[in-house]
């Protein structure tokens, strides 16, 4: 495990950040004092090189501060993960001899922050496929279309995005770029209004015509699993470990309160503090298997990405089966957590309904069930991924 001089936020930060989560939930507003407090700590550096500025952590390192950050401010851990994955993936492509993207390892350095635009309404293959139009031009691309859940929406100073470029209907390509924020023809709309992690404000974005420039495209590649190139992949990995750390964080802030709070909770029924209880305890023994099994699977993933083990096409099962562990079961903890507080916890004092709410947009993380299961029974039947079904 990561030792304490590696951490990157003091106890002070985290306790402050702490504080103000159930604030910027409430009003629904972004974090804007965390995020000062950690790019003024280096905590956006992390993922960069040393030689370039930043700190040279590992996927590894970086997924065991996010969960610590996590477990303190949860939707704080997740909007900085999208800046977090892209300096990461930039680092291992330059660590892999690949140094397309290290001027976004410069420009991170000198204060440039880094956001996803990957979802759209009406396509649950995100970054394989897309709904937003790429056309080729002289010097670079142009993009049209909807871009849903932009991350980091109040700061973000380059969009990763992508497009279809169906010039060519029998070979189609993916377009991946990032998008001054400054381009014309592209709008944020204040869209944020939803169940949870409302602290990340990620809003949406309109594209219309927006150039990139060829300096700002990083990938073109064939659509679906054909384009899953060193880039894309590396994608997957970061963006997916992280979300998998920040969800467990919040199953184990909820199995922690749990406790602490049953040890003090009593009963007309009972002598002793409900901790006391069979089923009680059967229901905390559910949370602890839950886990005892998350964090080695999520831990195991991450240190052998970052330690360069060569599973090919196979990481995509350790990627995947890694997230959807890491969410199903800590929305089940905090399901549980939920049940044992009875009606006190569905009040915003107990603390756990927004922990509650926000565990529950895990699911609606990239990868979904649906696309997940299809994926993991594909590569194990031998399947083609990209194979459609075909009925009758």
């Amino acid at each position: 495990m990561v030792t304490a001089e590696r951490h990157v936020l003091s106890e002070e930060i985290l306790e402050r950040c702490l504080e103000r989560a159930p604030l910027y939930d409430q009003e629904n507003r972004f974090f804007q004092e965390d995020f000062d407090e950690l790019r003024d700590a280096g905590y956006l550096l992390m993922a960069v090189p040393e030689e370039l500025g930043g700190r040279g952590m590992s996927l590894a390192e970086v997924c065991r501060e996010q969960r610590r950050l996590a477990y303190y401010a949860h939707a704080t851990a997740l909007a900085v993960n999208m800046h977090l994955y892209w300096t990461g993936v930039a680092a291992d492509l330059r660590r892999a001899g690949d140094d397309s993207l290290e001027w976004l390892l410069k420009a991170a350095a000198e204060g440039a922050v880094f956001a996803a635009g990957h979802a759209e309404r009406g396509n649950d293959l995100p970054l394989l496929l897309s709904t937003t139009n790429a056309e080729r031009v002289d010097g670079g691309y142009r993009f049209t279309g909807h871009k849903s859940f932009g991350s980091l929406a109040p700061v973000w100073t380059y969009l990763g995005l992508h497009g279809m470029d169906s010039s060519d209907p029998d070979a189609p390509k993916i377009v991946h770029a990032f998008m001054p924020r400054d381009t014309e023809g592209a709008t944020i709309v204040e869209a944020w209004d939803v169940l949870g992690m409302r602290a990340t404000r990620s809003d949406d974005t309109l594209l219309d015509g927006a150039f990139v420039p060829d300096e700002y495209i990083a990938r073109v590649v064939p659509v679906g699993a054909a384009g899953v190139d060193p880039f894309v992949l590396a994608i997957f990995a970061w963006a997916l470990a992280g979300f998998s750390n920040v969800y467990y964080a919040i199953a184990q802030r909820a199995f922690d309160l749990t406790v602490e709070s049953l040890k003090k909770k009593t009963s007309l029924a009972m002598s002793r503090s409900m901790a006391y209880h069979p089923e009680v305890q059967h229901s905390i023994a559910d949370m602890v298997i839950e886990l005892e099994s998350i964090e080695p699977h999520i831990e195991k993933m991450a240190q052998d990405w970052s330690d360069g083990v060569d599973y090919g096409r196979g990481w995509f099962t350790k990627i995947l089966t890694a997230k959807y562990r890491a969410v199903e079961g800590s929305l089940r903890v905090v399901d549980l957590a939920l049940d044992l507080a009875g009606g006190f916890g569905i009040t915003k004092a107990a603390g756990l309904e927004r922990l509650f709410r926000d565990a529950r947009l895990g699911r609606i993380h990239p990868t979904n069930a649906l696309l997940t299961h299809e994926f993991l029974a594909k590569i194990a039947l031998g399947i083609d991924i990209d194979e459609q079904p075909r009925w009758g």
